[in-house]
């Protein structure tokens, strides 16, 4: 049990250290980073947003099948990559394509699941990024999992969770919460509140006074961040890495931000909230917010921004030419992967679709 029960509340409002007009916010309990960190931090984030733009123009030439975005809250993803050592591993949901790039994952690789040529298309334990969790919350207890082997092996393991606010309905969510607080597994649940599942509104998926308070009941500490403040991103989820890694336990953190666009690109966001509800964020976006603080305080020049812009132009050079390339698939692979060792079964279909392609070569 839990000796302090005060220590599991979150703060009563999401943690601040940038305001939306790009001011630095007075008496936060978190330190700023410095203006070194956070000059990488716009580079990043000035790559994560073309990198979503093109994604999505890559959909309506055919070249992706799907692809949601995460425009507005591309801090909470970058955050998410950067406070991770090399060794800590990474769960990312599908809409977490930039966590998954920032931890190295090339993206051509990364979006190649939604491309449909492959289930994963990059090797997760090269970077310690696991697979894109179509199925809401089902990485979850993987995550906890994989944490919980961690701990029992000594090793200074983190493994950073990631979940929308949707996915905090699901029992998988709870279920991790749980065999991870129990266990005290170093893990940090990081549930990016965006304000809607698809159409449904967070109102209509809980009662908490925040996402942050449900870690209360299974004895995990919670934190609220706002989540387009990448200086408060980087405080509090750096914290919660620590803590986690330092042996205290399991960390959930929420991020108050907001999802600018249509949950996919085969989705109509007219349908169940106001053009208005959408305006209201553009000023908090997060790019803007951050560089409005580095240029004031004189750190941003104009050659480092024509660097992160040429950066930027760079990646998605090389996302589109990677995704234009046409793929000739080899059926045989719908058998390779499934086992290690396939099984009686697969080893039957296999023959009948090799004795098919055979007849058909013949011809």
């Amino acid at each position: 049990m839990t000796p302090d029960s005060r220590r599991l509340l979150p703060s009563a409002t999401p943690v601040s250290l940038i305001d939306p007009e790009g001011r630095a916010v007075e008496n936060s309990p978190y330190p700023a980073p410095d203006d070194a960190t956070l000059l990488r931090s716009l580079g990043k984030l000035i790559t994560a947003r073309r990198l979503n733009d093109q994604a999505y123009a890559l959909v309506r030439q055919g070249r992706l099948a799907v692809y949601p975005s995460s425009h507005g809250q591309e801090a909470c993803q970058v955050a998410a990559a950067q406070v991770l050592d090399a060794q800590d591993w990474l769960f990312p949901t599908y809409r977490d394509t930039v966590a998954a790039v920032g931890k190295g994952v090339d993206p051509v690789e990364a979006l190649s699941l939604l491309k449909g040529d492959w289930h994963c298309g990059y090797d997760p334990y090269e970077h310690r990024v696991a697979p894109h969790a179509t199925p809401l919350a089902t990485q979850l207890p993987h995550a906890v999992g994989v944490a919980h082997a961690a701990r029992l092996r000594g090793e200074p393991t983190v493994v950073m969770a990631m979940c929308g606010d949707g996915g905090t309905s699901e029992g998988d969510f709870h279920e991790a919460l749980n065999f991870a607080a129990v266990f005290q597994a170093p893990v940090v649940f990081f549930v990016q509140n965006n304000e809607y599942a698809i159409s449904v509104p967070l109102a209509r998926q809980t009662a908490a006074p925040s996402l942050a308070h449900k870690g209360i009941g299974y004895g995990v500490p919670g934190e609220r961040v706002d989540g387009n403040d990448m200086a408060a991103l980087l405080a509090v989820l750096g914290t919660a890495v620590d803590r986690a890694r330092n042996g205290e336990g399991p960390q959930l953190i929420e991020a108050h931000t907001y999802r600018m666009q249509a949950h996919t690109n085969a989705d109509d966001a007219t349908r169940y909230r106001d053009d208005a509800d959408v305006a209201a964020w553009v000023h908090r976006d997060p790019i803007t917010r951050l560089r409005t603080y580095l240029t004031a305080r004189g750190v941003l020049t104009d050659q480092a921004g024509a660097a992160f812009t040429a950066e930027a132009e760079k990646v998605a050079t090389h996302l589109r030419d990677g995704l234009n390339r046409d793929i000739e698939p080899n059926p045989e692979d719908l058998f390779a992967y499934v086992y290690a060792s396939p099984t009686p079964q697969l080893r039957e279909q296999s023959a009948v679709i090799a004795d098919e392609l055979s007849r058909e070569g013949a011809r």
